[in-house]
């Protein structure tokens, strides 16, 4: 898997989980305020983007499909160590290749949780059967589930370059079918290093309009825009100094308020990792409950500082 660690533009950093390469104490993150359990549904995927940060494609099963009776257990922890979340998110891969996406989000919902789901919204989630699914947990659920589609950019040529000719229509024609049964929908786009924030909004601003979205392309919570994950970059280490120096709150990282759960391929059971972006480096899997998942994080990776501390990006809405 790619390692943005071992760019030489960082050799000598994010090595110890303690203490940065110029020996101050390393940031660590409590999880002081938990929000969302995330399920990893799987890594396979339809397409293959040119920058997936967890590298899904229709080959990658490196992360099996989570099956809805492993899941259901973690529902339990949650109320056996009262985490008091709000909501359940489920992400890839593309979480309608699963065949248990359907009962996995039914089992999340029936426990009167919020439930939201990362797709591209192209052909599994297109299928008959999983259309209808998705309305009738709508009908029974109304105002409890949003599906969360990505979007690369608004512009056909951008977002075709990332995923793949045709694949612009395509997610158009699933958000097509969300608009037209009333479910929820949000939206996430990258921000492309040529544009500003205003003006990436302004063009989503005008396709959402243009073909009746009921997205809010001002509201970040509606419309995500995720920085770009350039793992040829040099980036600074988070100290606990970092955090007077930024005007930033540790509690504003990903990993202060939510935990994901993944299957690896060949494992027995399910693991709990840190933080969604991190599935494959090792020292951010913090066992196989949810209380073992408590402890505190070392900031010790270049996404850590990059995405989350100075991008302030999160998975959530």
């Amino acid at each position: 898997m790619k390692d943005s660690i071992s760019n030489p533009a960082n050799e000598g950093k994010f090595m110890d989980p303690a203490v940065t390469a110029d020996g101050s104490t390393r940031a660590t993150v409590s999880l002081n305020r938990p929000e969302t359990l995330w399920f990893n549904t799987g890594t396979l995927c339809n397409i293959t983007c040119a920058n997936c940060y967890i590298e899904s494609s229709p080959i990658n099963d490196a992360l099996v499909y989570l099956t809805a009776a492993e899941m259901v257990p973690y529902l339990d922890q949650l109320e056996e160590r009262q985490w008091n979340i709000r909501e359940i998110g489920f992400t890839g891969g593309e979480p309608f290749m699963n065949p248990e996406m359907l009962d996995m989000a039914r089992a999340a919902l029936e426990r009167g949780y919020e439930i939201l789901i990362l797709t591209n919204a192209m052909l599994p989630m297109m299928r008959p059967k999983t259309r209808a699914g998705l309305v009738a947990l709508n009908a029974e659920f109304p105002g409890k589930m949003v599906l969360r589609v990505s979007l690369d950019h608004w512009d056909r040529t951008q977002h075709d370059a990332e995923r793949g000719t045709g694949s612009f229509d395509k997610t158009l024609k699933g958000m097509d079918f969300l608009r037209d049964n009333a479910i929820e929908m949000a939206m996430a786009g990258r921000s492309l290093w040529h544009e500003s924030d205003a003006s990436a909004r302004e063009g989503y601003r005008a396709l959402f309009e243009a073909r009746g979205y009921p997205i809010d392309a001002g509201n970040p919570a509606q419309c995500v825009l995720f920085p770009e994950m350039d793992l040829g970059a040099e980036v600074p280490e988070i100290t606990t100094a970092c955090w007077d120096i930024l005007g930033k709150s540790p509690d504003a990282v990903m990993c202060a308020s939510s935990r994901m759960v993944v299957k690896r391929k060949g494992a027995e059971a399910p693991a709990v990792l840190a933080c969604t972006l991190l599935a494959y480096d090792p020292q951010f899997e913090l066992g196989e409950t949810l209380e073992e998942a408590e402890r505190d994080v070392a900031l010790n990776h270049p996404h850590c500082a990059k995405f989350c501390v100075l991008g302030g990006a999160s998975c959530s809405v």
